[in-house]
């Protein structure tokens, strides 16, 4: 681990010699690759002038301790920078082992959230609904802007599907584990007979993609418009303002219906297909070189029955990790930071124990 370090911090006094050259502002896209690597880079190294400075002391204090010959007084503060030094370099060692596990380097991306009612009706699109909410009010606690891409909702404030974007540092960092079946527990408001139903909700969770990682060929997409839908009222357009596309290649279709101009909604639609051809390119990628994705916590597969909310008993549990949480409605309200946690821990925890450390 040590030699690795040691390669990083040279490689990242390089990184800063470059930046002092004047010529590199001639070039705007290797300037902002090497300050993207540089932001990388510093709180390791950081971390690790941390560590050095730990040893330095601790070496210094065990040399002045295996010489000998100190007073009573002294040799008890020497004895103190001994063990503060060791105990530090336990600690950033554990730290450094995390800070340099491979990076996903979509974790400083934004993201696209697909949220679809499944099983249950009008229930399933109540809590499609509820998932909704704590997504976004857990993205404004970090204060992440959230657009709504494409939202078809439900005579009785039901969600059908929604489809928004969350921009912010990190954002898929924290939210990739999210894709898959979250599964609701509850007493349905009609229920005259007081029985819990169960209903299902899908969730995924896309890397937003940019047009220089994934370029769409025009030719290869099919485009229809159309009247804006929804449940009604004076806020459903009249003209064709909605738009579909259609990936031909690969079937791939999105629509958006949730701005005016049909120029916009083709925007978002282009934005969305991109990341979803994005995240199949790179699931195929995955697969053909490892088998690693079946052993980490979260696979990414929508089918995956991940967490369930039970609201007679106030709990959330997180089926991958074993994870479980009674404060139900607390996390609804976007405090989730605890789970996300946890579930970033798990998968570290999955990572050292493949690297070995």
């Amino acid at each position: 681990m040590f030699d690795k370090l040691e390669l990083t911090e040279k490689r990242f006094e390089e990184i800063n010699e470059q930046l002092l050259d004047p010529n590199l502002m001639s070039d705007p896209a290797k300037y902002r690759d090497l300050m993207k690597e540089l932001k990388g880079l510093t709180v390791i190294i950081e971390k690790f002038r941390e560590y050095k400075a730990a040893k330095a002391s601790f070496e210094e204090a065990k040399e002045m301790l295996d010489d000998g010959g100190l007073d009573k007084e002294f040799k008890e503060i020497v004895q103190e920078q001994y063990d503060d030094g060791r105990a530090q370099m336990a600690a950033f060692s554990d730290e450094l082992r995390l800070l340099l596990l491979p990076k996903d380097p979509n974790d400083d991306k934004n993201v696209i959230v697909e949220i679809r009612g499944g099983a249950g009706g009008d229930e399933a699109a109540l809590f499609a609904n509820s998932l909704y909410r704590m997504y976004t009010m857990y993205a404004e606690s970090k204060r992440w802007k959230v657009d709504i891409i494409n939202l078809n909702a439900t005579e009785l404030g039901g969600i059908k599907e929604v489809c928004f974007s969350i921009s912010g540092e990190g954002a898929y960092s924290r939210l990739k584990f999210e894709s898959g079946v979250h599964r609701v527990q509850r007493v349905p408001e009609t229920e005259s007979q007081g029985r819990v139903h169960t209903s299902t909700v899908t969730v995924a969770v896309l890397a937003e993609a940019d047009e220089v990682e994934l370029e769409i060929n025009p030719a290869d997409v099919k485009m229809e418009a159309f009247r804006s839908g929804g449940a009604g009222g004076q806020n459903v357009n009249k003209v064709s303002s909605a738009v579909r596309l259609t990936h031909i290649p690969t079937g791939v279709v999105v629509a958006c219906q949730t701005e005016r101009s049909q120029l916009q909604n083709r925007e978002n639609c282009m934005k969305m297909l991109r990341s979803q051809l994005f995240e199949a390119k790179q699931r195929e990628h995955d697969d053909k070189i490892s088998s690693e994705r079946k052993s980490q916590v979260g696979s990414g597969d929508r089918s995956e029955r991940i967490r369930t909310y039970n609201y007679s008993q106030g709990r959330l549990t997180d089926h991958r990790i074993g994870y479980t949480s009674y404060r139900l409605e607390e996390n609804l309200n976007g405090n989730v930071d605890e789970l996300f946690d946890a579930l970033i821990t798990a998968d570290q925890a999955l990572k050292l124990a493949a690297t070995g450390e």
